[in-house]
């Protein structure tokens, strides 16, 4: 945004493949530093390879439909294939202490899941864990049950994984906040003093944001006037694209009732890849004094796949120092990042191939995430299971790594090369794909894509 932005075990009770019950032992759930070691010895009965971005150590959640006609339901992303939640809560698979008996994998979204909060999450994710490895027969050796439960990825249609209530956008790369202040103000104070001392943010338009592979339609707006002329209006000359991520809400606070930092974490669910689009001219003439608005809000694109911070526990980092320290609701008493390597692609309009614009890493965010959550609820607003935290243009200090055409180009002043083709914003027909993995000792965590296309603005 630029603001001018776990091994599982079972005591199985019966092992014939039709009627398998499966009951957790009690320490099934409990976690233990053995954890991380024994995640890397994980292995499924169903393939994917190291640079696959959905092996068992993933597990990512989303929301599919198996065909066009078919309601939506949840689901997990195992190396090609998607399991079915409802077909494996239907099987009675799901019988720890908190998902026993619960319907919320037979949801349309995820947000009765995500409200159960981090134990449920943990118990899913054991037993996911548990009846996809390559030891355990319930799943493994039941053909009728894979058939009901597991469809191929590139078959099946995936939609928002959650109902999005609310959607704010935050401005936490250092990097990103430098280049944008130095573009519009000059060099000489480039961030503004204020923005070392809280997670700005502004609040988005949740009914725009799109999932993976919707077209983007360019906006029409107001630019900048040219002399004494009225202001410019029409489709937006400088569309571009920011890389962020965000963050998914799950259990939210009451109102009036913030959330300590030290306890963000456990009402974050995971992480999704987002785009968020935005045409520079209209939000350059717009932002004073209020803030992004039209510029912003016409669209914004999110990977289908939620990767959880248990998933990502294993590529925590340090996140960079802050100074000033921060105030103590901001002070952390561990305060991480995650090793997320993060990519652009852009596609130009009528090529067949596409070119790297931007390799860049999450942990180049300056404020963190739970920083992010603490920091908006301290005035006692209120968040809702499914809220969506925008981290904000996640650009690197390395040229490669600046993570927007505005900064890419300097605002339109040294244009791109793409495959031969100049590039100073976005083209109708251009194809914007961003990635983000975490490499592993052996396995890959990804994100899968988050992409759109640019197509002409309404006559």
């Amino acid at each position: 945004m630029l603001h001018h932005s776990f091994l599982p075990f079972f005591a199985v009770s019966s092992l014939q493949a039709s009627s398998a019950t499966l009951t957790p032992h009690p320490a099934f759930f409990r976690r233990s530093s053995g954890d991380s070691a024994a995640a890397m010895a994980l292995k499924s009965f169903i393939d994917a390879g190291p640079g696959c971005h959905f092996p068992i150590q993933n597990l990512p959640f989303g929301v599919f439909r198996p065909d066009g006609g078919s309601p939506a339901r949840p689901g997990v992303a195992i190396g090609d294939r998607v399991l079915d939640l409802s077909a494996v809560a239907s099987a009675g698979l799901f019988g720890g202490p908190v998902l026993a008996g619960s319907d919320c994998f037979h949801q349309p979204n995820l947000n009765k899941f995500l409200a159960l909060g981090r134990p449920a999450w943990r118990e899913a994710r054991a037993t996911l864990q548990k009846i996809l490895s390559s030891t355990e027969p319930v799943l493994r050796d039941n053909a009728e049950l894979r058939k009901k439960s597991l469809f191929p990825m590139d078959k099946v249609e995936m939609v928002l994984p959650v109902t999005i209530g609310d959607y704010s956008d935050f401005f936490s790369s250092m990097h990103h906040a430098k280049n944008c202040g130095t573009i519009f103000r000059g060099p000489e104070n480039p961030i503004p003093p204020n923005w070392f001392h809280l997670p700005i943010a502004y609040h988005g338009r949740a009914s725009s944001i799109v999932i993976s592979g919707t077209d983007i339609i360019r906006p029409r707006g107001q630019g900048y006037p040219s002399g004494n002329s009225p202001p410019y209006f029409g489709p937006s000359l400088k569309l571009d694209f920011e890389l962020e991520m965000a963050a998914v809400v799950g259990p939210g606070n009451e109102l009036g009732k913030p959330i300590d930092v030290n306890d963000a974490a456990d009402h974050i669910f995971g992480l999704v890849l987002m785009n968020d689009w935005s045409a520079r001219d209209i939000q350059a003439w717009e932002y004073v004094p209020l803030g992004p608005f039209l510029g912003k809000s016409f669209g914004t694109t999110l990977s289908p796949w939620i990767v959880t911070l248990d998933a990502l526990e294993a590529f925590a980092c340090d996140a960079p120092k802050q100074e000033p320290k921060p105030l103590p609701y901001l002070a952390e008493k561990v305060s991480k990042n995650y090793d997320i390597s993060l990519e652009v692609q852009i596609k130009p309009a009528g090529q067949k191939d596409s070119c790297i614009v931007t390799k860049s890493n999450f942990k180049n965010l300056y404020w963190t995430v739970t920083q992010q959550l603490a920091h908006h609820t301290i005035n006692g607003c209120n968040l809702r299971p499914g809220d969506l935290l925008g981290t904000g243009t996640i650009s690197g200090p390395e040229p490669e790594s600046l993570g927007c055409l505005l900064e890419l180009t300097w605002n339109g002043q040294k244009p791109l090369s793409l495959n031969g083709t100049p590039r100073k914003f976005l083209e109708d027909g251009d194809e914007v794909t961003i990635t983000g993995l975490c490499k592993g000792d052996g396995y890959t965590v990804g994100f899968g894509t988050c992409s759109g296309k640019v197509v002409p603005a309404p006559q």
